[in-house]
């Protein structure tokens, strides 16, 4: 278990479900990595533990129809038919509930039955709701769930069509996974921030799912960063259009008059990569660890903003994939680790008075915490130990002056933060 040595054992956090548009401070704070979990080094139970240890409270996860049913099955709406092959999913599953971290299941992948005999990314034509009905009765304990993934890119929907979108995989799902458990809750749009050249602007999707009469319980976007200069709270882009962390009130404001002002917004995949080894695309790994900071406390203060998904755990082997984990393709820790364990962000400072955001993920209730400064030569508190809000997260008010270096000590587990310099 050396990947985690630095880690105490803890109970996974524990938030409130997302429902209706509600208080940010409720908002799951989550992860997302398929491969990761599927196949990643060690053994399933280790790699769970791993998330226990961080306080990963959620998981976000892909169900792929076309890797479950290969065959076309007689009874679709039966989880049980011979055609359904769930075998490669359920140890995930099965293992997260164990666990007691919530799934939010995505459902993706075209079989070539249902869809003219193309590769998954091409829309079927047919059979989606059916088999996220069988996909809830399969894993009852499942209620969090979204539809597709980024259907407005080429790279994953052919054709890109929010008007198709919405007949043959949203609507469908939506109401057949609300047939097969009433508390089900389905977000859709799963939406890219910006424009590919043969796709199809996040903004004018989601005005055609409106036109095309959507269905959903909440929606979901993905506001990755567009350029390595972007913050979570600013976009150096005076003119751009892209539905990034940093326009976080304009996607809000967007759900708002397109869904209504009661439909949660979803935030189902979000990372900086880190240079090394991007050396384009990526920045610091510290700097990559302080905006996974400034991405909670943007979250935590935006009203109506439910879900929030980091991605990925480890990063992926090849330069052409994402180098957006915590840890990096050869298992060493970065300092984004501790940083999404125990997110810190800097909200305002007058003068010496400086306000600071942070949650402490590990444990569970009103957990025990303290900031401390370096004085030069050792890390001091600054007053004395206080404790969170029962989801963890808390706001505290220090008395520093500006290129203090601060971090925050959760005083339940073995590590703290990383530094944090007061601008």
């Amino acid at each position: 278990m050396r990947r985690i040595a630095i880690l105490a054992t803890a109970a996974a956090a524990s938030l409130l479900l997302a429902g209706h548009a509600a208080a940010s401070s409720t908002a799951r704070m989550g992860i997302q990595d398929d491969a990761w979990l599927r196949w990643g080094p060690e053994t399933l139970d280790d790699r769970l533990t791993t998330l226990d240890h961080l306080g990963v409270g959620t998981v976000r996860f892909t169900l792929v129809w076309s890797e479950v049913a290969r065959k076309k099955p007689a009874n679709a709406r039966n989880p049980n038919d011979p055609a359904y092959d769930w075998s490669q999913f359920d140890p995930v599953l099965k293992g997260l509930h164990a666990r007691g971290i919530t799934p939010i299941v995505t459902l993706y992948g075209a079989p070539r039955w249902s869809n003219g005999g193309h590769a998954p990314n091409w829309l079927p034509r047919s059979g989606f709701g059916s088999f996220a009905y069988a996909a809830s009765k399969r894993y009852p304990w499942v209620r969090l769930w979204t539809v597709w993934n980024e259907p407005n890119t080429r790279v994953f929907s052919i054709p890109v069509s929010p008007s198709l979108y919405v007949r043959r995989l949203l609507n469908p799902a939506h109401a057949l996974l609300h047939a097969a458990n009433r508390r089900n809750v389905v977000a859709g749009g799963v939406t890219s921030p910006r424009k590919s050249p043969s796709g199809v602007s996040p903004t004018a999707f989601m005005t055609g799912m409106r036109a095309a009469h959507a269905r959903l319980d909440a929606y979901a976007a993905n506001p990755y960063p567009s350029r390595k200069t972007e913050t979570p709270f600013h976009d150096p882009c005076s003119h751009c259009t892209t539905l990034t962390m940093a326009h976080l009130p304009q996607i809000r404001s967007l759900v708002t008059r397109l869904f209504g002002a009661r439909t949660p917004l979803w935030l189902t995949e979000y990372g900086y990569q880190t240079n090394p080894p991007d050396r384009i695309l990526g920045v610091s790994p510290a700097r990559q660890a302080t905006f996974i900071g400034q991405a909670a406390l943007r979250v935590w203060e935006q009203p109506g903003t439910t879900v929030l998904i980091h991605f990925l755990v480890q990063d992926e082997p090849s330069l052409g994939g994402w180098q957006s984990g915590l840890f990096t393709a050869r298992g060493a820790e970065k300092p984004a680790l501790r940083a999404f364990a125990l997110p810190l962000a800097q909200q305002s400072r007058s003068g010496t008075r400086t306000v600071l955001w942070g949650q402490v993920r590990p444990g569970s209730g009103r957990r025990p915490y303290v900031i401390q400064r370096w004085t030069g030569s050792r890390w001091a508190n600054i007053g004395s130990v206080k404790r969170t809000g029962t989801g963890g997260t808390f706001r505290t008010t220090v008395h520093v002056r500006a290129g203090t270096k601060v971090r925050l000590r959760a005083t339940k587990v073995s590590y703290q933060s990383p530094m944090l310099v007061i601008s």
